[in-house]
């Protein structure tokens, strides 16, 4: 039977199997070992540091798993986590809690995710605002490019530019008209500041030649409850949840921000289609987590979450959301997130937006 080793040993097998074994280690290790018992140790502890990952991608979950929405419920990101959680809680056996943490434009509720345990047992249902427009903030507790790592990207949502039945234009155009002629007097609410139903305004007003005025809620269903009542004048809603109310004639829909029109709302034109040239605007969604979550884990999320967002029964669903699925890998996601925060950077640098 082998003697068990001194605290030397121990100490000098730290050493080798860390990243990068320092010389007074190397000196060390030939005079506390023979060599029979430093390979037969050294392998051991190869075997065991090979084996830790895939332990913990095999036994992963064994509790339940919560997603943070960082908006209120009945929006669309409430909407899409919702659904993306009773198919993770089927496959793992395990409950999956969707939980609501409205507030900046996202960032409260994606920033309790970033100094949560990293064990990948708590998840944030991001979009453009967590991941891409947070600058708008100046003074946010943490960094969302360091803090939290991304999982997948769920997939893009467009728009519908939506008002208040009562307001007097009928369409584009005559929205265009009264907007130029009244400038910074029509309302139109958002989920919060930096969120998509925010930036997409944003980025029309722009595109446009426009000024309106931005009311930020906690939320989107917040606000469309404000629109349907007639408080403010429109929204840059996204179409999974305005196209039933635009259906119900409880609010108008003027465009949508796609290039190409939406299945959900077939008979409405994008905002291309009616002169302004190349437009195109979306939300889109994504899952992350604490930034130092292990890697098997995150590629067993990414790995289950991409097979639910390509099942063939789930297509329709995601029809019925409007949502264009993109999934694909850690590494796509993150250059997505990349790309989106250099294209909205130029939007809310050129309108000023901050908050301090």
């Amino acid at each position: 039977m082998s003697r068990p080793l001194d605290f030397r040993q121990i100490k000098a097998i730290r050493a080798i199997v860390s990243p990068g074994i320092t010389k007074e280690a190397s000196v060390q290790l030939p005079r506390l070992f023979t060599r029979r018992r430093f390979a037969s140790v050294l392998m051991g502890s190869l075997l065991v540091g090979l084996g830790a990952p895939a332990l913990a991608e095999e036994s992963f979950p064994t509790r339940p798993i919560t997603i943070v929405v960082p908006f209120s419920a009945g929006g669309t990101a409430d909407v899409l986590a919702r659904a993306i959680a009773v198919r993770l809680q089927n496959k793992y056996g395990q409950s999956v809690i969707v939980e609501n943490r409205p507030g900046a434009g996202g960032n409260i509720g994606a920033q309790v995710v970033s100094v949560a345990k990293p064990d990948g047992y708590t998840l944030v249902l991001g979009t453009v605002g967590t991941h891409a427009t947070f600058s708008t903030y100046r003074r946010l507790n943490y960094d969302p490019v360091k803090d939290l790592r991304p999982i997948i990207v769920l997939g893009e949502v467009p728009c519908v530019i939506a008002v208040h039945p009562s307001r007097p234009f009928k369409n584009l155009a005559q929205f265009l008209t009264y907007a130029k002629s009244n400038p910074d007097t029509l309302t139109f609410g958002s989920a919060g500041v930096g969120s998509s139903t925010h930036m997409v305004g944003e980025l029309f007003e722009q595109a446009a030649g426009i000024k309106l005025r931005h009311v930020p809620y906690r939320g989107s269903s917040m606000a469309m409850n404000d629109l349907m009542a007639g408080q403010i004048d429109m929204m840059f809603e996204l179409i999974t949840t305005a196209a039933p109310i635009v259906k119900s004639g409880a609010i108008r829909a003027l465009a949508v921000t796609s290039r190409q029109r939406s299945s959900a709302l077939p008979d409405v034109p994008t905002v291309d289609e009616l002169g302004i040239a190349g437009f195109e605007a979306t939300g889109w969604f994504t899952i992350a987590t604490a930034a130092g979550v292990p890697d098997p884990i995150v590629a067993k999320l990414n790995r289950d979450i991409d097979e639910i967002l390509r099942a063939p029964n789930l297509q329709d669903l995601w029809q019925t959301l409007a949502l264009t699925v993109m999934g694909g890998s850690e590494g796509r996601a993150a250059s997505f997130f990349e790309s989106e925060r250099d294209k909205w950077g130029k939007v809310i640098n050129a309108a000023n937006i901050h908050i301090d």
